[in-house]
């Protein structure tokens, strides 16, 4: 075999790859559609995901939650109004700098994040526990690795929405 076929080798198993991931990530989005169900007349999907940033990163300035779910200041600041507006988010001056507003949930948004993170893992716990043990560690590792190479980082074992590193608002981006 020379080394053309060991490209075009590599190049299938990418694809065979890629295929299965792709599969994966439908079976994902439809698991996170059903656990925001009970919630989606108030908190859309991306509404969703800045409550979980806030939840992980604790109070945070509106710049860097912009950045950070990769949308402008002003989509982020409509955001921002409407979760404030459903109760599930407030403003703050921050301490560090009183110039400053930060960004945090209230305990209705903690609430909301532990709840739909709850059902999440719950359905995915049960996909997971018709897979054998073999394939379990398997695919734990195939994961692990997956996620390192797409720079995210770990959830927490004992708390999906806990804050990394001890976040508080004096340690807010």
């Amino acid at each position: 075999m020379g080394q053309s076929d060991n490209r075009v080798g590599a190049m299938d198993d990418v694809d065979e790859v890629t295929r299965a991931v792709v599969t994966a990530s439908r079976l994902l989005m439809a698991v996170s559609a059903r656990s925001l169900a009970e919630v989606e007349e108030r908190v859309t999907l991306p509404q969703f995901r800045m409550l979980v940033v806030l939840h992980v990163r604790g109070a945070t300035k509106l710049v860097a939650l912009a950045d950070l779910l990769e949308v402008a200041p002003s989509t982020a600041t409509r955001m921002v109004d409407r979760l404030i507006a459903a109760g599930l988010a407030h403003r703050q001056t921050n301490p560090g700098n009183r110039r400053e507003t930060l960004l945090g949930l209230t305990g209705e948004g903690r609430r909301t994040v532990q709840d739909v993170t709850s059902r999440r893992r719950a359905e995915i716990a049960g996909i997971v526990a018709g897979l054998e043990s073999l394939q379990r560690r398997t695919l734990v590792e195939a994961l692990e690795a997956f996620n390192a190479a797409g720079g995210e980082l770990p959830v927490p074992d004992e708390d999906p929405g806990a804050h990394p590193g001890g976040w508080t608002a004096e340690g807010a981006v």
